[in-house]
């Protein structure tokens, strides 16, 4: 299956670039761009993409304020895209809200061009792009800088079961799918059952969600190892 894509960026030869180095693949079609965020929603609602490549920084809308908008659509709008935000720094205030919003990760714009590539499958696929250690550095860092009120993520911690909250845990700890299971003594498939019916009580969207919500609920706090 085809991958559809579009580029939301503010400068024409990133644009360009990125536009020539994914549609030479056989497997993904670039079938549209826009230069800021206002034009990459109004892009993105009528071309319905697979996955839409967000700059952070750009003039009417930025790329936070769009991805919103694409994954907290208004009533009636039923498509819901990928997003990968694009950014020039790793530890970005923008790029934490991003992923709260429920973007599937970020890349940085001088990434290696098989980077961008394999990014682009991985988030098509339905995966949070960032591996679980980087997902954790970048919030643990953010929650030390500004703590996110608890208060009602950890309400929600009650929903769980108790094998269910420990598995949130090793997720937001860094560890894999099968790191968890070891550690747990469980098949590989038993931990992917768990996560998925985390993902579902807590309504998030990914892993990379997952981990953002355990520093919230203060399940687990910077500095902890795993």
């Amino acid at each position: 299956m085809t991958i559809r894509v579009i580029i939301v960026d503010d400068q024409a030869m990133v644009r360009a670039g990125f536009a020539a180095l994914l549609s030479a693949q056989a497997d993904i079609d670039v079938v549209g761009e826009a230069a800021d965020g206002r034009q990459g929603v109004q892009v993105s609602r009528t071309l319905h993409p697979d996955v839409v490549l967000m700059d952070v920084r750009m003039p009417e809308l930025d790329g936070l304020s769009a991805a919103r908008e694409l994954l907290d659509p208004p009533p009636g709008v039923v498509h819901r895209p990928k997003v990968l935000m694009l950014t020039t720094f790793d530890i970005d205030d923008y790029v934490y809200e991003a992923l709260r919003a429920g973007a599937s990760g970020f890349l940085l714009k001088d990434a290696p061009p098989a980077d961008l590539i394999a990014a682009v499958r991985i988030v098509a696929s339905g995966e949070a792009l960032l591996a679980p250690s980087v997902t954790r550095r970048l919030i643990a860092d953010f929650v030390r800088q500004r703590p996110a009120p608890r208060k009602d993520p950890a309400l929600r911690l009650n929903g769980l079961t108790p094998r269910e909250t420990e598995v949130l845990e090793l997720i937001a700890r860094g560890l894999s799918n099968q790191e968890i299971a070891a550690h747990l003594v469980l098949a590989e498939q038993t931990v992917k059952t768990h996560i998925g019916r985390v993902l579902g009580k807590l309504d998030l969207r990914d892993r990379a969600q997952a981990v953002i919500f355990a520093y919230e609920a203060g399940l687990v706090r910077p500095g902890d190892s795993a």
